[in-house]
Parts: structure tokens; C-alpha cells; sequence
């Protein structure tokens, strides 16, 4: 065979393995926890890993990256725009499965070495959760097990949360409740998993 072919064979096989889709594209059935980690078992893999390096349970983390991300490693906030038409930018720089901003994002691979991390691998997107939950659980003595307070501090910050900013936001009071409802969901579907 001739070393063009070859080259062109490679090629080939290589764009053919990425039709296969994102592999950062969300499951479906997403209210399903059985189905989630049947379709991408990777995503337990990494949860547990996680639950068992930072404490914060599967079903938790689970509840949170349908939150943040309907499990979509590329999600990304939607764009401003000026009078309905002239784009301003994206309203956040909210990036991967666990929507973590630019700077929150750069502490957690400065904190725990993990220089290399993206926001749309799983692994490092569930590891990131469970280091900023353990710090809100030891900030603000939240419990890991607290779906509903770990979202709030989660979406409002760690300041934001001690502050009480969440307390006017009946809006987001009602989301951090869809959560918790979800964890307690998941929870009890991943008990009956195979």
C-alpha cells in the first residue's frame, strides 16, 4: 500500500470516528437518572470518583449539571443584544457541563493543580463541582447532602450566598427547589439502577 493511501485511509478512519456525535451531547431523557448513566456511563464513573474524593453525592452533582447544563459539555449563556438585534456578547462566560465562569474556573485548577482541566470534560466538570461544593460546605457549613443551599451558593456565589442575595429572588428560590426536588428524584432512581 502505498504511503498516500495509507495517509488517506487514517484520514478517513479518523473522520468517521467523529461522526459518531459530541461526546459532550446530553443524554436523553434526562428525568431518568437509570437512562442517564446507561447512555453514558462515563458520567457515573466520574460522579463517583468525585463523590469519593470531595463527599458530595452523585444524585446531588447529577442535579446540578441538569441545572446548569441539561447535561450539555458545551453550553453556553445566551447572547445580549442591544435593541433586539445587534449582538453584545454572551451575558456570562459560564462555559461546560457545570456552566463555571472564567474566574471561578482558573481558581480551581490554580487550588488543586489540575492545570489541564476543560469545562466540557466530564470528569474534570464533576471534580471542579465537588471542590467549589466542599469549599461551600466547609465556608458556610452547607451540607453536601443539601441540594437546594448547595445550588443557591453555587449559583450565587459563596459571598452572594452569605450575604442573602438569593432571598429576593423568589425566581431563584423556586429553581434551587426544582433541584433539590431532582436530587431526591435522581436519588431514589439510582438506587434501583442495574
Amino acid at each position: 500500500m502505498s504511503r498516500f493511501l495509507r495517509v488517506a485511509t487514517f484520514v478517513g478512519l479518523v473522520a468517521l470516528t467523529g461522526c459518531g456525535g459530541s461526546s459532550s451531547s446530553p443524554p436523553r431523557n434526562l428525568d431518568n437518572a437509570c437512562s442517564i448513566v446507561d447512555q453514558r456511563p462515563k458520567y457515573l464513573r466520574a460522579m463517583k470518583k468525585t463523590e469519593r474524593k470531595w463527599g458530595v453525592p452523585v444524585h446531588v452533582q447529577m442535579a446540578t449539571i441538569y441545572q446548569e447544563s441539561k447535561f450539555d459539555g458545551d453550553a453556553r449563556t445566551p447572547y445580549r443584544f442591544l435593541l433586539g438585534v445587534i449582538p453584545m456578547g454572551r451575558q456570562s462566560s459560564a462555559f461546560g457541563y457545570a456552566q463555571a465562569l472564567d474566574g471561578t474556573w482558573d481558581e480551581y485548577r490554580s487550588s488543586t493543580g489540575n492545570r489541564g482541566a476543560d469545562r466540557d470534560d466530564i470528569a474534570d466538570a464533576t471534580d471542579f463541582m465537588g471542590w467549589y461544593m466542599n469549599n461551600t460546605t466547609d465556608r458556610l457549613g452547607i451540607s453536601k447532602r443539601d441540594a437546594r443551599n448547595q445550588y443557591l451558593a453555587y449559583h450565587e456565589g459563596q459571598t452572594g450566598y452569605a450575604r442573602g442575595s438569593y432571598k429576593s429572588k423568589g425566581w431563584l428560590i423556586d429553581v434551587a427547589n426544582s433541584v433539590a426536588a431532582r436530587a431526591n428524584t435522581y436519588e431514589q432512581q439510582l438506587r434501583r439502577c442495574r
